[in-house]
């Protein structure tokens, strides 16, 4: 019984932590080129979203588009090469003024996946 008591003392406290370990295994947005809900003077010819984490190339998009729905970016975005938490597209060389949403969705290393969407509007 005595030895139910101290393994029960010793192991409660690290069971606790495993939900803490599987949410931080998750990978979100840590800042992104152009910002979320920028204006922005000129329009990019890219956009960038780095992660708090690596995350997988081959299950990774990033796409933009127009306000009303219509795809500027080319295919579905990358992984970059030399950054695993580096999520990048390429725009047109002329974007018009506008409002235009970037839509992410990533898979942590782990498996764990993510996606949302953020504005930005060019002038």
């Amino acid at each position: 019984m005595a030895m139910w008591r101290i393994l029960k003392f010793a192991i409660g406290p690290l069971v606790l932590l495993l939900p803490m370990r599987c949410a931080e295994a998750h990978a979100f947005p840590d800042h992104s080129l152009p910002k979320v809900g920028s204006d922005v003077a000129s329009a990019p010819t890219t956009v960038r979203i780095w992660f708090d984490g690596d995350i997988e190339p081959v299950f990774s998009t990033l796409i933009v588009k127009t306000a009303t729905g219509s795809q500027v970016s080319v295919g579905q975005g990358r992984v970059s090469a030399s950054n695993s938490t580096l999520l990048e597209t390429t725009l047109p060389k002329t974007l018009p003024p506008g409002k235009y949403y970037v839509y992410w969705s990533v898979i942590a290393r782990d498996g764990h996946h993510t996606n949302g969407r953020f504005p930005f509007r060019v002038e």
